[in-house]
């Protein structure tokens, strides 16, 4: 993948990506690419659309990505002091850190005792939802393009007309018997 223009690189997206990747770890999506470290094969999810889940309206914490970012930042200075690291001042602070240290910080901001554990627990909620589930997107379209969360889950694909359809029950035997009045189409006379 070619690299993408400097103004896509903004301290914001590059530290929620280093985040959503250190959730859900991917590889590098061009060479030089620092806010994902390439700690897994394949796609993670920064390639799952984390940063168009976040900044989704529907998310409800759109308005707060900013803080999320800056207190992101504040902690992995913070925690690159304590550790007696040396950052990259041309770097966000958090995208400046090793995958090891990321997974460190972020280890103890979700720990149970940590004050600010729920804000990070939903960051970090939404990045998986961005590769478990493709929420910002149709299953459909997101299947088409190839979503990795859901390919790596082996989702079945839907039929030419857009639905799904299951011939074999998934427990092995149907559920229940077919209702004598449904109608065609499967809903109720």
């Amino acid at each position: 993948m070619p690299p993408r223009a400097p103004a896509d690189d903004n301290p914001r997206t590059t530290t929620l990506e280093a985040f959503a990747d250190t959730i859900v770890p991917g590889e590098k999506r061009y060479p030089g690419d620092l806010a994902v470290a390439g700690a897994a094969e394949g796609a993670g999810a920064v390639q799952a659309g984390a940063i168009e889940l976040l900044e989704w309206n529907a998310t409800g914490v759109t308005e707060g990505l900013d803080d999320y970012a800056r207190l992101l930042g504040d902690h992995a200075r913070d925690y690159a002091a304590e550790h007696g690291l040396t950052l990259d001042d041309s770097l966000p602070p958090f995208v400046a850190l090793t995958f090891e240290h990321r997974t460190a910080l972020v280890r103890r901001l979700t720990a149970p005792d940590h004050p600010e554990k729920a804000f990070w627990v939903l960051l970090a909620l939404f990045s998986n939802m961005a590769y478990d589930s493709a929420a910002h997107t149709s299953t459909a379209e997101a299947i088409a393009a190839g979503h990795p969360g859901l390919l790596a889950m082996g989702i079945a694909r839907p039929g030419d007309d857009g639905l799904w359809r299951f011939p074999a029950h998934s427990y092995g035997r149907p559920l229940a018997r077919l209702h004598p009045d449904t109608t065609p189409s499967g809903s109720p006379a």
